[in-house]
């Protein structure tokens, strides 16, 4: 059986929308987009390619892989981050995507995404890593299905904007370890108590 990480960069009031970019995703008149980009550093970089280093598949929603397909399938500059995404088993969750061609080793899970990744993590293969795409983390995390949380918690509160797990049921995980940055980002890794 896989196991499923998620790597997700939230607010200190949980929120999980635009990190990156002012447009990158205004839903609800959402005005605080690319609040991530000035807690970047070398720690964080150390940290997350070190997370890329490791072998395994990718497991996008279909917003997300939208945007990474924009951002990252064309490159070929020699960062360990092109070479991880763009060699690895990209599978997306999507009802409404008519294929995957747009982006090579993309593998297209169409139905019900909780469905489709617990057949999918119930499959002999590489660990499945979830980069963004908070929809699809709401709906396997009401599923059970992660096993492992990497939060980038960012010192600022927003106020508004989509939050991580809203409405959750119980769960229950395990600080395994915790790295601070030199702008105060705190680099949690959380697993799921059996």
């Amino acid at each position: 059986m896989r196991s499923i990480n998620v790597t997700m960069s939230v607010t200190l009031d949980g929120v999980v929308q635009g990190l990156g970019r002012p447009d990158e995703d205004t839903r609800g008149g959402f005005a605080h987009g690319g609040w991530g980009t000035r807690y970047q550093d070398d720690v964080l970089a150390r940290e997350m390619a070190a997370g890329m280093s490791r072998p395994g598949d990718m497991l996008f929603g279909r917003r997300t892989w939208q945007d990474f397909t924009t951002a990252w399938s064309r490159r070929a500059d020699g960062n360990p981050f092109t070479t991880h995404l763009n060699a690895a088993t990209k599978y997306v969750a999507s009802t409404t995507l008519d294929d995957a061609d747009a982006w090579r080793n993309s593998v297209l899970l169409r139905g019900d995404a909780a469905d489709t990744v617990a057949e999918l993590k119930a499959q002999p293969g590489k660990d499945l890593s979830v980069i963004g795409s908070a929809s699809l983390v709401r709906a396997l995390h009401a599923a059970g299905l992660v096993d492992r949380y990497t939060l980038l918690i960012h010192p600022l509160t927003l106020g508004t904007g989509a939050r991580l797990f809203g409405d959750a049921p119980l769960a229950e995980f395990a600080l395994v370890s915790c790295v601070t940055t030199t702008k105060g980002v705190l680099i949690a890794r959380y697993d799921r108590r059996v």
